[in-house]
């Protein structure tokens, strides 16, 4: 019995269950769950396929960290859920024009041809298969290897962007008030000891 088959069938069921279970309740903290499962799902089809980097990368990523992120977030500003109706017909129409649109441009995927788009252009395509050329190594090395040293540019300037958009998002989340007291170290410091202390008699 082809037991991988099976778990992959298993696998992508489940994926596809969850993420229609994302976006259709209405509690964030049960999507948010919801999507973790999505999460777990594909990096189990992740390791059937042999991608064992980009498995436990996503397990740790997504999971650890986005997703824990995401729950923490909406578990402590206690969202207050308010029932609005929707246009069911203009909902419709949306994703009707969202789904067509994106099953447009699969279908221009798939349908490329390579061939003639060399016979145009007049591009010679030159593939490298770098799990061929290291055959001694595993997948986490390969990929260190490449993205350490022929894309390392690339590696640096994604970091680069991610940092600006951690940064632009603090100053932007950032409420600074006026009128706010602040504590003065220096001027508790230099306050005379002699006057600090009031003393009342209180009559009986």
């Amino acid at each position: 019995m082809n037991y991988e088959l099976y778990l992959f069938y298993f696998f992508s069921s489940f994926a596809v269950i969850s993420s229609i279970m994302v976006i259709s309740l209405s509690n964030a903290v049960h999507s948010v769950l919801f999507l973790i499962i999505v999460f777990c799902n594909i990096t189990g089809i992740l390791i059937l396929l042999g991608a064992e980097f980009l498995a436990f990368l996503l397990l740790i990523v997504y999971v650890g960290a986005i997703a824990v992120l995401f729950l923490f977030v909406v578990m402590m500003l206690n969202i207050k859920f308010t029932t609005s109706k929707l246009n069911i017909w203009f909902v419709i129409i949306l994703s009707t024009l969202i789904i067509s649109i994106f099953l447009l441009q699969i279908f221009m995927t798939i349908g490329i041809n390579f061939e003639t788009v060399n016979s145009i252009s007049q591009i010679n395509y030159s593939w490298t298969n770098w799990i061929f050329k290291n055959k001694s190594l595993d997948n986490i090395e390969i990929i260190g290897n490449v993205l350490y040293t022929k894309y390392s540019f690339m590696f640096l300037m994604s970091g680069l962007i991610l940092l600006i958009a951690m940064i632009g998002v603090i100053v932007l989340t950032m409420h600074q008030r006026a009128n706010l007291k602040k504590q003065l170290i220096s001027n508790q410091l230099i306050r005379d000891s002699a006057g600090g202390t009031k003393f009342v008699r209180i009559k009986s």
